[in-house]
């Protein structure tokens, strides 16, 4: 049985990981950033508050033993900003916070080190190829920028100390819990009011959260993964449009779409402060997931549909209450 230590493990992926770890007969050591003694969902697992993340983070106690560790903890999109500095704030907790992880890791004898790291180190669009893992990293956003900073230091600590440090680049994850735009988009699917978005002829990917977690557990186990960095996601990659009707269908609802032009949302968007926000509604972002699939003979466990109806299961019972 290989002690795993999962960070960030009471978070949206972590609810995900650690019961798929658990039945595949790891022991499961948790991490927290708030109190371990009123977590009782975790009441099955040995688990270890750390407090904040960044370059002072003291992992130490739950590292002792380790043979492997899972890092999930991050600090993502924040909806409504309160720090002054938000790029530093990014690099300190997701470059400075992996970089200290690693190299406690390393001095601990972990073997294996599995970073879920974002696409967005690759870009935020494509155009009629996929990101490969032979593209060049082009992160825009202080959130992609911290992310590659925290794969170039993880793969120095991995050279130094020999430790094996395995990056997993994920698209857009959604599933139970699931919070930010994803959120937005269930509320909007789930709301009668029609969507101009009909017109829209782009091509993004996605992974469930049930399939990422699948493929961390691949990438701790297979020999092949040591050193490597992978792009995952779902069999299907979908335009926006479909994958409004496949959850408005998830959710019992008709997907009512008409179409605008996408030039005048992006003009009407411009002028309302959104631009952002439509360039990935109209954008294209997909990846090409050959690699480990051929590699770690790695397939998505859950079809898009069956990720979808969890999630809309989640969120209708969510509202309900």
């Amino acid at each position: 049985m290989t002690r795993v230590v999962v960070t960030g493990a009471k978070g949206f992926l972590g609810r995900y990981v650690c019961p798929l770890l658990a039945a595949r007969g790891y022991d499961v050591v948790r991490t927290l950033r708030g109190s371990a003694v009123e977590d009782a969902e975790g009441a099955a697992f040995e688990t270890h508050a750390v407090g904040g993340i960044g370059p002072d983070t003291d992992w130490r106690a739950a590292l002792a033993g380790a043979e492997a560790v899972v890092h999930l903890a991050a600090r993502a999109h924040v909806m409504n900003e309160i720090v002054t500095d938000p790029a530093a704030e990014f690099m300190r907790v997701n470059a400075a916070g992996t970089l200290r992880l690693a190299r406690q890791a390393a001095e601990y004898g972990v073997k294996r080190l599995v970073f879920v790291s974002s696409v967005k180190v690759n870009g935020e669009k494509t155009a009629d190829t996929p990101f490969r893992e032979t593209d060049p990293p082009k992160p825009e956003d202080d959130y992609a920028i911290s992310k590659r900073d925290a794969e170039i230091g993880l793969c120095m600590v991995a050279e130094e100390t020999g430790m094996e440090a395995v990056i997993l680049r994920a698209p857009l994850i959604y599933g139970a819990s699931v919070k930010g735009n994803f959120f937005k988009l269930l509320r909007l699917c789930d709301g009668l009011l029609p969507l101009p978005l009909a017109a829209i002829d782009n091509r993004r990917s996605l992974i469930f959260a049930g399939n990422m977690a699948d493929a961390v557990a691949c990438s701790l186990e297979a020999e092949e993964a040591g050193g490597q960095t992978y792009r995952v996601g779902d069999d299907d990659d979908v335009s926006t449009p479909e994958l409004i009707r496949r959850i408005a269908t998830a959710l019992g609802r008709t997907g009512r779409l008409f179409p605008v032009p996408v030039g005048l949302l992006r003009m009407v968007g411009g002028l309302a402060g959104k631009t952002a926000v439509i360039d990935r509604l109209t954008g294209s972002s997909w990846v090409d997931t050959s690699r480990i699939r051929h590699e770690l003979e790695w397939a998505p466990p859950h079809g898009m549909k069956e990720g979808l109806e969890e999630t809309a299961a989640w969120y209708k019972n969510r509202e309900s209450v």
